[in-house]
């Protein structure tokens, strides 16, 4: 039997994808919410598109601005709990503009399975237990002479599902800068408000949340919330001050879909209970509450569900080389005749 190759579809993703003439059932990717394929939602994109044209090139240091900029920050450091936040035109660029601008702020260490987004060199790999690098990492830091820290971690492991507990940081008796990448948080984890809100506060531990906003919220940009200063200090270097903002369009839909976001993740919380509730009874599964991944421990379950026209997340990690990870991802778009076809063929 020919492989079948889905990586180069001419139609967007959603619940059922065609390839070829043929339409399959599709649990991957990122879309928690549904929000590529939400209509209110793509109604509130059209609006932005009329309102303010389909891109802005022109960077945040010009002197001509859109003020949608500045309130679309103001709503997000609402919707999450912060101060401030910062909007760039991708995660990647709001990861690398964090850790670059504030790298050098203290000695660094790098949590386990790190995103390379966040990576300053090439060297950060590190494949311990987070629950083991935090117990290190407070012993390190309680006994060093160093006074100034930065720790860099993920908000958790959506690969293999589980949210990592930062309460560690009120053991630190350091002064410590924590950057912690929620992209697959924000919007799902803690009522959609991610992780920002989540982590203890301490008068010696400061806290910066980056994410992307193209997956759970739908929208080409990333995002940076944190305290007043580090924000307008993070306004002030080139890498911000000279590159172009995401289109206004998107961030117009993101202002004006909170309910919609809210919809969209109490259905998919009910849709992530139906199918947990069918599985546990098995023992080939690992998920965590709440959130939409679910972790095949069958190596052969993608070339089984294809068979039947269910296209799954399957691919090997953390390199080529690696096992093929096979996951569940569930999304708002999914339909509840679309989870049962699943549940029967599982």
């Amino acid at each position: 039997m020919q492989k079948i190759k889905f990586q180069q579809l001419q139609s967007p993703l959603a619940a059922q994808i065609k390839l070829n003439g043929h339409e399959y059932l599709y649990f991957g990717g990122t879309a928690y919410l549904g929000i590529p394929q939400n209509q209110e939602f793509l109604a509130n994109y059209v609006k932005g598109i009329k309102y303010f044209g389909l891109n802005n090139g022109t960077s945040r240091g010009n002197n001509v601005q859109l003020g949608i900029y500045d309130e679309a920050e103001a709503h997000a450091a609402t919707m999450f709990g912060a101060q401030a936040a910062l909007i760039t035109s991708s995660g990647y660029l709001a990861a690398q503009l964090a850790v670059k601008s504030l790298y050098n702020w203290g000695k660094v260490s790098y949590a386990p399975n790190t995103h390379p987004a966040l990576w300053r060199n090439e060297e950060q790999a590190n494949n311990d237990k987070f629950s083991d690098w935090s117990k290190t990492i407070v012993n390190e830091i309680n006994s060093s002479d160093t006074e100034n820290w930065v720790l860099i971690s993920n908000s958790m492991n959506n690969l293999f599902p589980e949210k990592y507990d930062f309460s560690f940081v009120q053991k630190l008796n350091k002064k410590v800068l924590l950057i912690v990448d929620d992209s697959h948080g924000v919007g799902i984890n803690n009522n959609g408000k991610g992780v920002f809100a989540e982590i203890p506060r301490t008068d010696n531990v400061e806290v910066l949340v980056v994410a992307s906003m193209a997956k759970a919220l739908g929208v080409d940009a990333g995002l940076i919330l944190g305290s007043q200063k580090t924000i307008d200090f993070l306004k002030q270097t080139p890498g911000f001050f000279g590159a172009s903002p995401p289109a206004a369009a998107g961030l117009y839909a993101f202002m004006h879909s909170e309910k919609i976001y809210l919809q969209q993740l109490n259905e998919l919380q009910n849709k992530c209970s139906f199918l947990a509730n069918r599985l546990a009874q098995e023992g080939d599964w690992h998920f965590i509450t709440n959130f939409p991944v679910f972790l095949a421990k069958n190596a052969e379950l993608s070339n089984k569900l294809l068979k039947h026209d269910i296209l799954i997340s399957s691919f090997p990690y953390p390199n080529s080389n690696s096992e093929i990870i096979n996951r569940i991802v569930l999304s708002s778009w999914h339909t509840a005749a679309h989870i049962n076809k699943l549940a029967i063929h599982l």
